[in-house]
């Protein structure tokens, strides 16, 4: 078993107040916590991993180009297969919280690393 400690896994912040923090990181799935400030998108951007997001507070949207938008509430959870190009907002005027699983596992530094994806 491996226990991560929220205050003290490994975190950073992709965009100011966009935070990450890693709950797992293993090769075949990875766990993010995140924190999407108000009114927040993400660039557009895919990865070969496939994506379970999970709202835990607030509402965020995910935009593709086969589902156009779909709002998610709290408890609400969208699969995202991996190298589908999308885009997560916060369309509130408050702070979103969710997490992100990804399998196979994800390198935390994504956000630092990735490469943008032509729209």
């Amino acid at each position: 078993m491996n226990v991560i400690r929220f205050n003290k896994a490994e975190n950073y912040e992709p965009e100011k107040d966009w935070k990450r923090v890693s709950l797992c990181n293993q090769e075949d799935i990875s766990v993010e916590h995140f924190v999407k400030p108000p009114k927040h998108s993400s660039p557009l951007h895919d990865h070969p991993n496939a994506q379970v997001l999970i709202v835990l507070k607030g509402k965020l949207s995910i935009i593709t180009d086969r589902d156009g938008e779909q709002e998610l509430c709290e408890g609400d959870a969208a699969y995202i297969p991996g190298g589908e190009p999308h885009v997560v907002t916060n369309p509130l005027d408050e702070i979103s919280i969710g997490l992100d699983i990804f399998v196979p596992g994800r390198s935390f530094d994504f956000w630092l690393k990735r490469k943008t994806v032509k729209g």
